[in-house]
Parts: structure tokens; C-alpha cells; sequence
């Protein structure tokens, strides 16, 4: 077997700016023979964004361990990878004695400060230290929404499209054919009646399942502006997974319904419209009224019965807490199960002292954290399993 040629780690590599030059190589690939798919250059542009893509060793190992699926791909390879990092020599084939450069280890990927040259700690340490980085997408579940840079916004969105939530269902007084339950007379005569009258199986029923409401109620105030795109973002997500079975509402000094504006597939024309229709954004807070106008002109109309209710705020009231308190009771006699979702509440040091949060956390099922992509997706799972 003949190896690939040696890649000094002479310098960086020729382009400045890796991933148009980078995709282009991908391309080089194809024209090369070696099989490209779109998964394989992903992995290949992720990898380089976690080594260091000025290093032509990081490079090489990066594109052969994410590109290559075949013994017969590393010549084609080497010999593309060769005419695209050096294109003064050419492509060429691979010379009988050499070999690839060895693969990276992970002290040459740690930073100088945590490899200890800059603290003078011995390079011959005989206990190694190893450290794994998290990439960008592990590290952005974690963060507050609250503090995200404009990148990191924009990057939070496309994690936001690619959430699948799976709806609660409930039983439906429907039954469907089943190999389990109670017999099924009409689809066993019928069957009969094709078979000459003759019974051959015993066909059965079961009730089948359908999609339980859900409700999202938003709070759009002041204290929760920071927080409110994504909110919304994220009711949009759910709302086009179950459009016939969400509502969503916003929460302020009036009660708003953007449920239609929201059921728009592309999500920025759905943002748009929603906040074009809410009067009210980053405004003042009166809980207590706008929980009542709910009640009274959709729960008890059914949009609340036997649902799931969630509700995204922080609990500051301007009103009386105890219309608060009182309004979420009459909903929680209604609901299947009741979620308060506040931002604050997965931080470090929270205590439920707000008024609103205290007068209504005696009629809750559930209150969770909703400050990162993590707790939402937990969230999910709460109103799945519901």
C-alpha cells in the first residue's frame, strides 16, 4: 500500500479567508473523483472551525478524516490536495517511501495558555492534560437569550428552525383498527361477507390518539423584551408543527392573538406580522387584566379546556397581584396542565419573590426555567409528556 505524501506544517495556508477556498477545494474533490455530499462538507468546514485551519497538518487530517470514505479516495486525495495547497508544483502521484504526516494531538490543539508555556509548567509532564472544547452550537444552548450578541442571535434562530417538538396528544372517542382492544364487528363481517360468509380473522379496535391543544401565552413588556423574539420565534416553531391545535397569545396591557400571523411558513415574514400586530410591545405590564380577558373571551370558549397552557413571563405585575392570582386560578381549573415559564428563574440566586410570580405559584403544575435554547428544549419535553 502507498501512502500519501508528507505535509510539512510549513505556515499557514494560502487563502485568508478558509471557506470560500476550502469549499472550493471540496469541489476540486469532486472534479478529482472522490465522492461529495453535503453532510461530508459540513463536517469538513465544522472541524475546521474547532483546529486551527492556518495549520496545512490540521487541514490535511481535517479534510481526509471527513471527506475521504474509501482506501481508493486517499491517493485522489492527497494528489488534489497537493494541487490545490501548492499549485506552483502541480499534481503529482505519491512516491513510494512516503507517509502522511501524523495526525494532530491534543496538546498541539490547546491554546499556549493551556498547554502552560506562558507559565513555565515542564513540557515533559508525565500526568498529560486533556481538554475537550465544545463547539459554538453546544455552547449557545446554554446562554442567555437575554445577552446574545447580533451573531449569536442570528445563529440562535437557525437552532430555533431545526427544532422538531412532538405535540401532546390525548385519547379520541374515535376507535381505529388496532391488533390489540376489543373486537370489531363491522370490519369482521365485512370481511366475512368477501370470504363467502366465512370468518377468518377476528379484526380489533382501540381508541386512537389526537393532538391536545396547546396554548402559548407571551409576555411582551418591557422586563421581557430582551427575551421576546425568541419567544416568539420559538411559538412560531411550534405553532407549524400543529397549526390547528396551538394558539398563541401576547401579554402586555392588552391581550393580542397572533396565531395567524404566526402560521405563515417563513419565519421572518411571521415576525414581522406579529409585531406589526401587537399595539403594545415593550410596554408597561398589567398580567392580571390580560390573563382575564383570556379567560373570559377564549378559555372558557374552549380554547383553554383540557389544553396545555404555558405561560412565557417574569412575574412583574404593575396591577394587583391579586387579580393575578385569581385570574390564573379560574385557568388552572381549566387547563389540562398549567406551565409558567420565567427567564429568571434558571438563574443563579433566583428567589420567587415577585408578587405576580407569589400570587400565582400555588396554582401552577410546573415552573421552569426559559432563559437559554436548553430550557426551552426542555420545555418541549415537559408539554410532550403532558
Amino acid at each position: 500500500m502507498q501512502y500519501p505524501s508528507a505535509v510539512p506544517d510549513t505556515g499557514p495556508a494560502p487563502d485568508a479567508d478558509p471557506f470560500p477556498g476550502l469549499v472550493g477545494f471540496t469541489a476540486a474533490l469532486r472534479a478529482a473523483g472522490v465522492p461529495m455530499t453535503t453532510d461530508r462538507v459540513a463536517a469538513f468546514t465544522e472541524a475546521l472551525d474547532t483546529l486551527d485551519v492556518t495549520s496545512r497538518t490540521q487541514t490535511y487530517w481535517a479534510g481526509r478524516l471527513t471527506l475521504c470514505s474509501d482506501p481508493d479516495d486517499i491517493r485522489r486525495y492527497d494528489a488534489a490536495f497537493a494541487a490545490w495547497f501548492d499549485p506552483a508544483q502541480g499534481p503529482r502521484s505519491p512516491a513510494p517511501g512516503d507517509r502522511p504526516p501524523p495526525p494532530p494531538t491534543l496538546r498541539s490543539l490547546m491554546p499556549a495558555r493551556d498547554r502552560g508555556e506562558e507559565s513555565g509548567e515542564d513540557e515533559d509532564d508525565e500526568s498529560p492534560v486533556v481538554r475537550a472544547t465544545a463547539t459554538g452550537a453546544e455552547v449557545l444552548r446554554t446562554r442567555d437569550l437575554g445577552e446574545l450578541s447580533p451573531l449569536e442571535r442570528e445563529h440562535l434562530r437557525r437552532l430555533l428552525a431545526l427544532l422538531r417538538p412532538d405535540p401532546p396528544t390525548r385519547a379520541s372517542r374515535r376507535r381505529g383498527p388496532s391488533r390489540h382492544g376489543s373486537p370489531d364487528p363491522r370490519r369482521t363481517l365485512r370481511a366475512a361477507l368477501r370470504n363467502e360468509g366465512e370468518i377468518g380473522a377476528l379484526y380489533r379496535r382501540a381508541p386512537t390518539r389526537r393532538p391536545r391543544k396547546v396554548v402559548l401565552l407571551i409576555d411582551v413588556s418591557g422586563s421581557m423584551e430582551p427575551y421576546a423574539d425568541a419567544l416568539l420565534r420559538f411559538a412560531h416553531v411550534v405553532v407549524r408543527r400543529s397549526p390547528r391545535s396551538t394558539e398563541v397569545f401576547t401579554l402586555g396591557t392588552r391581550l393580542t392573538r397572533v396565531t395567524r400571523e404566526l402560521r405563515q411558513r417563513d419565519a421572518e415574514r411571521a415576525l414581522r406580522d406579529a409585531s406589526r400586530a401587537i399595539p403594545d410591545w415593550s410596554g408597561g405590564t398589567r398580567l392580571g387584566e390580560a390573563v382575564q380577558a383570556f379567560v373570559d373571551r377564549w378559555g372558557q370558549r374552549g380554547a383553554a379546556r383540557r389544553a396545555v397552557v404555558v405561560v412565557f413571563s417574569d412575574g412583574w405585575e404593575r396591577g394587583e397581584p391579586d387579580l393575578l392570582g385569581r385570574q390564573v386560578q379560574r385557568l388552572s381549573r381549566l387547563t389540562h396542565k398549567l406551565v409558567w415559564v420565567n427567564p429568571h428563574a434558571g438563574k443563579e440566586g433566583y428567589a420567587p419573590v415577585q408578587g405576580g410570580i407569589v400570587a400565582v405559584l400555588p396554582h401552577l403544575d410546573q415552573l421552569l426555567a426559559g432563559h437559554s435554547l436548553e430550557t426551552l428544549e426542555r420545555l418541549l419535553a415537559v408539554m410532550r409528556d403532558a
